[in-house]
């Protein structure tokens, strides 16, 4: 067990969130939700209720669902995992809130262009949801898929940061066809003039 290791649960409006950290270090963020797997918690983690410590991962996730932060000042601590997934996590990580990535514009900026498929596979495997921010990554035509915590959920990030519906058809923001986006709410069409033109004779 690592010195200091501690374990709280975090109410939230889509549910709540046991997270397991070290001061502003973060090793898990678990949804505890009725029919999900539960990962399991370290022996001799300590639990602890509110106030939670400033700078602390769960006071930050807190923070993070009242509107008072939107980026997160946490040291991952990410374990064994494949360097693949480290780059993966690393360039997510540089996503900020407000804007979506592609699954094959991650790749590209992990330095593993082609492989949008296995980021989807490291997006499942994140331990640290919301933290590393994988309701961020969406599909090359704006689709939202492959959320653990559920579609709806995703959205509700989304929207909830400023990026629903998603702003434009690049790689940092795909939609479909038929989506309206931000860029466009608002946007007063430009009238159309009704002046008659005169062909002098």
């Amino acid at each position: 067990m690592a010195p200091g290791l501690e374990v709280a649960d975090v109410p939230t409006p889509i549910g709540t969130f046991r997270v397991v950290y070290s001061g502003a270090s973060v090793r898990l963020v678990d949804l505890l939700e009725r029919g999900l797997p539960q990962a399991a918690v370290p022996d001799g983690a300590h639990r602890r209720r509110p106030p939670f410590a400033a700078g602390s991962a769960p006071r930050q996730l807190a923070e993070y669902f009242r509107r008072e932060r939107r980026r997160f000042e946490l040291a991952p601590e990410l374990g064994e995992i494949s360097p693949f997934d480290r780059a993966v996590y690393a360039a997510l990580a540089r996503v900020p809130a407000g804007t979506t990535v592609t699954y094959g514009e991650l790749a590209r900026r992990a330095g593993h262009a082609g492989a949008a498929r296995a980021v989807g596979g490291a997006m499942h495997r994140n331990p640290i949801p919301i933290v590393i921010p994988c309701h961020r990554v969406v599909g090359e035509t704006g689709s939202l898929t492959g959320y653990g915590l559920g579609l709806w959920r995703k959205r509700w990030l989304l929207d909830r940061e400023g990026a629903w519906p998603l702003k434009s058809r690049t790689p940092d923001g795909p939609r479909s066809a038929l989506q309206r986006t931000l860029d466009e709410v608002g946007r007063s069409p430009t009238p159309r003039s009704t002046t008659r033109r005169t062909v002098p004779a």
